[in-house]
């Protein structure tokens, strides 16, 4: 496997999770990689040919079997490394993501093993997500929007939809770690943002497009 074909599988597993049951299209994935849908359409037949992918033009691909448990492999390395990045090398929530993206090529399965026993096995990378095991069975958590919470439910704050760092490091300007317990104290009727109280003490005012963007459990 090749570096741009891990990434491909990758990004086609994500958009597929994101629209459960379709299939993604040349489109999507172009958008997803920053890259031209002709250049799309050449890998995509590769992949094919190779049984990772099932792809009929114009009507989009999905993953097959093999190719969901290579995407899985990729995602599982790249998680495992961001976790390894936060605890042990210092770096924040929002440094990780380009610096796993480069380890999580790393084809050494002993080494993706010793991280994870080194590790302690963690289900949970630094933005909520799960972690898929060796095996590619992944534990999918009960998570809600904060944006679905009504006045006055509570909740804690367990991972992110948007990991883009301008989103996290604004959840670090304004105090809102995950594992915080937050309380929706009131909605505001002009924009649906929320006013929150955190850890039983401050107070925040969000958007509701940040509501949006944060699970809780």
């Amino acid at each position: 496997m090749t570096i741009a074909e891990e990434n491909y599988l990758k990004t086609i597993y994500k958009l597929a999770e994101a629209e459960p049951g379709q299939d993604v299209s040349t489109n999507r994935i172009a958008a997803g990689l920053s890259t031209r849908a002709a250049s799309v359409t050449d890998m995509l037949r590769r992949l094919a040919e190779k049984e990772l992918l099932e792809y009929e033009k114009y009507k989009g691909v999905r993953l097959t079997a093999e190719g969901r448990r290579l995407a899985l492999l990729t995602v599982r390395k790249h998680r495992l490394w961001e976790v390894f990045l936060v605890q042990h090398l210092g770096f924040s929530w929002d440094e990780v993501h380009d610096v796993a993206e480069e380890l999580e090529h790393m084809q050494s399965p002993l080494l993706t093993r010793r991280l994870d026993a080194f590790l302690n096995f963690p289900t949970l990378d630094p933005h909520g997500d799960p972690i898929p095991a060796e095996d590619g069975a992944m534990r999918r958590p009960d998570y809600r929007l904060l944006a679905e919470l009504a006045v006055g439910e509570c909740g804690t704050l367990a991972a992110v939809k948007d990991t883009s760092a301008p989103f996290l490091q604004y959840l670090d300007k304004v105090g809102l770690p995950l594992g915080a317990q937050v309380q929706v104290l009131s909605r505001v009727a002009f924009d649906n943002s929320l006013e929150l109280c955190v850890n039983e003490g401050r107070t925040v005012l969000i958007s509701a497009e940040v509501g949006r963007n944060l699970f809780t459990a």
